[in-house]
């Protein structure tokens, strides 16, 4: 009886190329210029010729602007409307800062900001974080329903909601009280602040359900989880939403203007329209550098929180 012989086994091509059959396969990366160029002595010098020359062009798109304010102030009147403009002042004075300072009555207006933005900021963190937290963890009934109306709310104009906001904060439902020229007048609809919310309740969603229930092991409650686990991994994401809710109430110029009737409880950002009429030039360029300053200050800040928020709030699995 005659037997065939086996069919000879078939080599993998990967062992055939002198590798392990799982090893995975190597992937050409494609480039504009090859390694092979960039390893050379021409290759290198045109490389980091031309990665400096972009990292020059953008560091002066952004940093002109802030040199052409900033020495705006320190010319004279006549120097600052001058056709063609001059580079470097001719006269270098400070007096566009100090009356700045005074003439607008800066201090009194800037505090004024401090005290309405950072109430808003706290109130939005508060709240924004207790509803993104409820939604997200302790799962409500209806919560998807209550979600969707949230955020149903992001459709709507914002100028559509000036009047009705105008008309509740002129005579509160139920107490009627008025808020007008009052911090409560801005803290009150800072507070509802859907995308923040839905930027909270995203982050939230992504902690590990492990981690929660560990707690809850060692016999922590809802707002202990909340307070000593939740809020320390989300440091990033509390620092964006600092950031939002600093610049947006100070940045906003509609709404103060409508709600602070009186001057001396008027922001930064309406009190620079309202008193430019009779400065000169100089002067209100040294009132918009000053008023930029705590912004810079407050985003340099917390974008050091972000950074060190990324590594700090992380969870190994």
């Amino acid at each position: 009886m005659t037997q065939t012989a086996p069919p000879p086994v078939q080599q993998p091509v990967a062992a055939l190329a002198g590798r392990p059959a799982d090893a995975p396969a190597e992937r050409s990366v494609r480039t504009i210029v090859s390694p092979l160029a960039l390893a050379g002595r021409r290759g290198k010098v045109t490389y980091w010729s031309v990665f400096a020359l972009v990292v020059v062009l953008f560091a002066f798109a952004f940093l002109f602007p802030v040199y052409w304010m900033v020495t705006g102030a320190m010319k004279p009147p006549e120097e600052v409307v001058r056709t063609p403009p001059t580079l470097v002042p001719e006269q270098w004075q400070v007096t566009g800062y100090t009356d700045a300072w005074d003439l607008m009555r800066l201090p009194t207006h800037l505090w004024n900001t401090v005290v309405q933005a950072t109430g808003a900021w706290v109130l939005q963190i508060v709240f924004c974080t207790a509803a993104a937290y409820a939604l997200s963890k302790l799962k409500p009934a209806f919560g998807k329903v209550i979600l969707g109306g949230i955020l149903a709310t992001l459709m709507v104009p914002v100028q559509a909601l000036v009047v009705p906001k105008y008309l509740t904060i002129a005579d509160m439902p139920l107490i009627h009280v008025n808020l007008l020229n009052a911090p409560l007048a801005i803290w009150l609809p800072a507070v509802a602040n859907a995308f923040n919310l839905y930027l909270l309740k995203r982050f939230f969603d992504q902690i590990p359900r492990d981690v929660l229930e560990a707690a809850e092991i060692d016999g922590a409650g809802k707002l202990r989880t909340l307070w000593s686990i939740v809020l320390p991994l989300s440091r990033p994401v509390l620092g964006v939403v600092s950031i939002f809710a600093l610049v947006a109430v100070w940045q906003d110029f509609l709404w103060p203007l409508m709600v602070f009737s009186d001057t001396e409880k008027q922001p930064i950002s309406v009190a620079l329209v309202q008193l430019s009429q009779n400065v000169p030039l100089t002067v209100l360029i040294g009132a918009m550098v000053i008023a930029s300053i705590p912004m810079v200050l407050m985003f340099l800040v917390f974008q050091r929180h972000i950074i060190a928020g990324i590594s700090a709030g992380s969870t190994k699995g």
